[in-house]
């Protein structure tokens, strides 16, 4: 079906920049994939269609129908530098809004590093599952080993950038990506969370967050 998508996803209406990607396996972060988990990313012209064509739109209904279990999490974005597949897909606006944030980052990876960067991945993982703050995190790609997508949602700004800026494998990968030049194209992005359907192991991940403020 993720196969087949790539026909389909480009008739779908108001549907600009997109993509299919699978998951690897425990929570994403390793380079054997997933079977059973998928990920589609989609940019739209308002949230109320993007609503509407993830409820409505056949691709995506046939999707759900399949699935035993589905979540859709809805972004603003508030900020992005560097390019997907040599565009800049998200239009920010800053926003200094209350409440859960998303990070997205994406990377093509240099063949000739990927022994080296999928030897860090696994402790970056780990600490990240250690942190009380992630909401939800996932590691996706278009294609295993070389495209790399991280997504995590952190109840606010200061928890995320905590994190970033703790020494550790997460610190030191990022100096090592710059030192040694790893990616030939990457991108980094930051969402306001407009809202989420369906659910992720039985519930929203949003659902610690809403429960704490509560």
């Amino acid at each position: 079906m993720m196969g087949a998508a790539r026909l389909a996803m480009p008739r779908v209406p108001d549907i600009e920049f997109w993509k299919l990607c699978g998951s690897g396996t425990g929570e994403g972060f390793t380079p054997v994939p997933n079977t059973a988990v998928y990920a589609i990313l989609a940019t739209w012209p308002s949230l109320g269609i993007a609503r509407d064509r993830v409820e409505n739109a056949p691709i995506f209904r046939r999707y759900s129908d399949k699935a035993r279990e589905n979540w859709t999490v809805f972004l603003n974005p508030t900020s992005a530098r560097g390019r997907w597949s040599g565009v800049a897909p998200f239009d920010p606006a800053a926003r200094t809004l209350p409440g859960p944030i998303a990070a997205l980052t994406r990377a093509t990876i240099k063949p000739s590093i990927l022994l080296k960067f999928w030897g860090r991945v696994p402790d970056i993982s780990s600490v990240i599952g250690d942190d009380p703050n992630v909401l939800f995190k996932i590691g996706i790609g278009e294609v295993p080993w070389l495209h790399q997508v991280t997504f995590s949602i952190w109840p606010d700004a200061e928890a995320m950038a905590a994190f970033a800026r703790a020494d550790g494998p997460h610190a030191h990968a990022i100096q090592a990506v710059r030192e040694g030049n790893w990616f030939r194209e990457e991108l980094y992005a930051r969402f306001q969370i407009a809202g989420d359907r369906g659910s992720w192991g039985g519930l929203s991940p949003l659902h610690t967050s809403r429960s704490a403020a509560a």
